[in-house]
């Protein structure tokens, strides 16, 4: 087979290219907007600690159950019309979260939002490898690129906004960016001439998927996926509120310093797999995002009101483990099977478990009035899976030799 020879970029694509970017772009703005505008909407709808908790527990959550429902959708009605269908749903989410009267229309408006993500996380790859076989790098930087600005924008607008115009239109605003990625997509569906051939999400083989749930190295892999998400959608439902108690920062600064703490991945999406890739430092990878975690909470613990911006920006680079975690699925597996089947259990099972972060640290504040023990509990759940995983996952070795072990 000839290798893909690579053309010009926007030859002939120029939508798809757009559609990509655009789409990317809206699969992380609701998990970062209502945060920091949480004391504003709390003056109309009453929710409990539970109930933030809750809400910040359906990202992963949906992300885990449609990661696995949307490759058999797309078998049936092929990439573009789900996307389609997808951001229509994402849309009218976001733009109902703005319009919620109570609680439960917040919870129901916020379930169909973080569906139709959980749809637009899985078929964002293939869309890529439809489009541009050529350039799956550099398309894939352009999407990751495009996430991690779509984590810290809205952290920075939403209290202005919602001071502006209200929480409504802070939160409902996202809803018509949303709509404006259609536009691409729509055409390239009325003009089928310019699609590519059929490239849907790959899944795993069933034995080797099997074999994961017995796998040492797959739960080495999901632990580490697993403290990174944990800490990072607990403090995306929590990081305002909690800084706001326990340092008396403005919520426009709280929504700054959250931007900050999601900025954080920024560069460590860039580096981190570099670093595991071409140099093999996993241990030294896994130390550095070890310490990070530990000091940013214990600064928050000890000396909140001192340089939160610090330990703010501490706990933002622990989640290196994301990154981190990714690339080792691919340098842990020997096959391409291999890698799909590593990559489906540590991604599903992971999300399952990073679910309960924001729910947990919402029930213990809950229980103990304050914020001393949901930061111990971030601190420990933080740092010990991590010594113990991180040490195991460094372990050179592939996926599939266990197996055959």
């Amino acid at each position: 087979m000839k290798p893909t020879q690579p053309r010009p970029l926007w030859a002939g694509r120029t939508l798809a290219l757009l559609g990509i970017v655009l789409v990317a772009f809206n699969l992380r703005t609701a998990v970062a907007s209502l945060s920091p505008i949480l004391h504003q909407l709390e003056r109309d709808i009453q929710l409990s600690p539970a109930a933030v908790g809750l809400l910040g527990m359906l990202p992963p959550l949906c992300y885990a159950v449609f990661g696995i429902i949307t490759p058999l959708i797309t078998k049936r009605f092929d990439l573009e019309p789900t996307l389609v269908v997808a951001l229509v749903a994402l849309s009218l989410g976001l733009i109902g979260r703005g319009l919620a009267g109570d609680a439960l229309w917040l919870i129901a408006a916020s379930t169909l939002t973080f569906a139709a993500i959980g749809v637009g996380n899985v078929l964002l790859p293939p869309l890529v490898k439809r489009y541009f076989p050529d350039r799956v790098g550099l398309m894939t930087s352009l999407y990751v690129t495009a996430l991690s600005v779509s984590t810290f924008v809205p952290p920075l607008v939403a209290v202005p906004v919602a001071d502006a115009a209200g929480w409504r239109v802070s939160l409902g605003e996202w809803g018509l960016v949303a709509a404006v990625a259609l536009i691409p997509w729509i055409v390239l569906l009325l003009h089928p001439d310019g699609r590519r051939q059929p490239a849907r999400p790959e899944e795993p083989q069933p034995g080797l998927l099997r074999y994961a749930l017995r796998s040492p190295l797959a739960w080495s892999l999901a632990v580490l996926f697993t403290v990174a998400g944990f800490n990072a959608y607990a403090l995306f439902a929590w990081l305002p509120s909690m800084l706001h108690d326990i340092a008396g920062t403005p919520p426009a600064e709280a929504g700054a310093l959250l931007s900050l703490y999601a900025a954080m991945g920024l560069p460590a999406g860039l580096v981190v797999p570099i670093i595991a890739a071409r140099y093999g430092r996993v241990r030294l990878l896994v130390a550095i995002g070890i310490g990070s975690f530990a000091a940013g909470y214990l600064g928050l613990l000890l000396v909140p009101g001192t340089a939160t911006w610090l330990w703010v920006a501490l706990a933002g680079a622990g989640p290196l483990f994301f990154p981190l975690s990714l690339v080792l699925i691919n340098l842990r597996s020997r096959t391409h099977e291999g890698a799909v089947a590593l990559s489906g259990f540590v991604q599903s099972a992971g999300y399952l478990m990073v679910a309960v972060g924001p729910l947990a640290v919402g029930l213990l504040r809950q229980a103990t009035g304050g914020w001393t023990w949901p930061l111990v509990l971030l601190l420990v759940a933080s740092t010990v899976p991590a010594v113990i995983s991180g040490a195991m996952a460094a372990r050179p070795g592939y996926f599939e030799d266990e197996r055959a072990a």
